[in-house]
């Protein structure tokens, strides 16, 4: 303590001692405390800032802070124009200021405050600080000066131009396709027919229907030439092998058949679906089938062993469509629960599923010749492209239930409704040039109107289609149409 006293007692005796110069030491230690008090309120403002009514706060430097903090965020990712675009736009703000300057408007301070908007940005954009550089994730970014910030604001500050040149849509003008017409209506079957295949050669086709048989029949004159027994309730599916003397057949029985046609007898049966089986399908290279039903499972199976090799689940309703290709995805399904899934076969996976569809998906259809495939519902048909499932476009059609697809190679794509609708559209456009309603047999209801299965032959120039009033039609093309060069040009 005695040390502490003497210590504070000494500047008391230098002063005292110095005499004169105590006043200049008194005004250093008032400077000094004033720039301490002016330092500590402009803290003291910074932490309190929301404390402070808004009409005292420098209205100027608050806007320049809003907009570099809204221009750092809007442009972040358009930093850096080209340099072509950089070089035209100092060129047009150059010209526009030697014609302003040339003309030697003058402005009244009224006009200034009730002036566009754009100068003020101008000024406010300029007096903003440059930055340099930012630290990114891929290293030193070079920032953007405030000269060329304001050549992002176009017309207003440069004179001209957008950042980005929108692509404009291009509309695809639709192939002319011939309409089409009845050629032949073809009776025996006692039920609904609910499934036709076309034989590799295109020399007959087979159509399964509710009264739980399979019949053969000529293509050229559409005679009977065999029918199959053994089936115990409606036949949904069938499919023709091109490498096999085998037909495959499924129905709501539960069974999937495999027949030789060499001795018209069943060989094998596939057993492990839980309820009806809808479709199936081969698969083009593989001795390999799929088969989906009401299990809301699609089935793979080994032709010869008959051993199932997948079960293809993820669909929570009835798979009522299915469809196999060569290169992936080698699978498609189309299901009541509205999706479609995209299976890796190897896997046994889905690889994707789209779910643009908003209403059941009854049936698909495979291009022939291009990477893509069309699916029909209720509320739409939709155009894929594989093998994503990137989505192309609707198709233009009457409001219907879509209950099956065909596509031939020359871009056809045909829809048949549960109502007896008929749509011929254009692969490409989705432009719809042709809707027909079906002709019902004499002596059917009109309630049995109605489309369930169809196909193109194997030269895309015949249609076949299985319908409710019992009987199948075949539909060519018109030979007398004559094309609409105004539209089609």
């Amino acid at each position: 303590m005695v040390a502490a006293n003497i210590k504070r007692a000494a500047p008391t005796d230098d002063v005292t001692m110095k005499g004169g110069s105590e006043n200049s030491n008194g005004d250093d230690t008032l400077a000094n405390m004033t720039s301490i008090l002016e330092g500590s309120a402009k803290k003291t403002r910074l932490l309190f800032t929301t404390s402070y009514n808004q009409a005292a706060m420098d209205e100027m430097a608050s806007q320049r802070d809003k907009l570099t903090s809204k221009i750092h965020d809007e442009y972040e990712d358009v930093r850096t124009l080209p340099e072509a675009l950089i070089k035209q736009q100092k060129e047009a703000l150059k010209a526009k200021q030697q014609a302003a300057q040339s003309t030697k408007t003058t402005v009244t301070d009224a006009e200034g405050d009730e002036g566009d908007s754009n100068s003020s940005v101008q000024k406010l954009i300029q007096s903003m600080p440059e930055k340099k550089t930012k630290e990114g994730p891929g290293g030193v970014v070079a920032l953007r000066s405030k000269d060329q910030f304001s050549d992002l604001f176009g017309d207003s500050l440069a004179g001209g131009g957008s950042l980005v040149r929108r692509a404009r849509a291009k509309t695809i003008r639709p192939v002319w396709h011939a309409p089409w017409k009845l050629m032949r209506v073809i009776s025996g079957h006692l039920g609904w027919v609910r499934s036709v295949a076309v034989e590799p050669g295109n020399k007959w086709f087979a159509t399964g229907a509710g009264d739980r048989t399979i019949k053969i029949w000529d293509m050229a004159s559409g005679t009977l030439k065999l029918s199959l027994t053994g089936h115990i309730s409606t036949v949904r599916g069938l499919a023709v092998s091109p490498r096999h003397p085998y037909l495959f057949s499924c129905g709501e029985d539960k069974m999937v058949k495999c027949w030789d046609l060499e001795q018209n007898k069943v060989i094998r049966h596939y057993h492990g679906h839980l309820s009806g089986v809808y479709a199936l399908d081969l698969h083009p290279t593989l001795d390999v089938l799929v088969t989906s039903g009401r299990d809301a499972t699609a089935r793979v199976w080994d032709m010869r062993t008959k051993q199932c090799v997948h079960v293809l689940s993820g669909h929570t309703s009835t798979v009522s469509a299915v469809k196999c290709q060569e290169a992936d995805p080698q699978v498609i399904t189309g299901s009541m629960d509205s999706t479609i899934r995209l299976w890796d076969l190897a896997a046994g996976k889905t690889m994707g599923v789209l779910t643009h569809h908003k209403k059941s998906v009854r049936a698909l259809a495979l291009h022939p010749t291009e990477f893509g495939f069309a699916s029909g519902s209720a509320d739409n048909i939709k155009g894929w492209k594989c093998p994503e499932g990137t989505f192309m476009q609707n198709y233009n059609v009457r409001k219907s239930i879509i209950n099956t697809l065909s596509i031939n190679a020359d871009g056809v794509v045909f829809s048949g409704g549960d109502n007896g609708a008929m749509g011929f559209h254009d692969w490409r456009s989705g432009y719809n040039f042709q809707s027909m309603d079906t002709t019902v047999q004499p002596g059917s209801l009109d309630a049995e109107a109605g489309v369930f299965c169809s196909t193109f032959d194997k030269t895309g120039l015949r249609l076949i289609t299985g319908e409710a009033d019992k009987t199948i039609k075949i539909y060519k093309e018109d030979d007398s149409a004559v094309k609409d060069e105004d539209f089609y040009q």
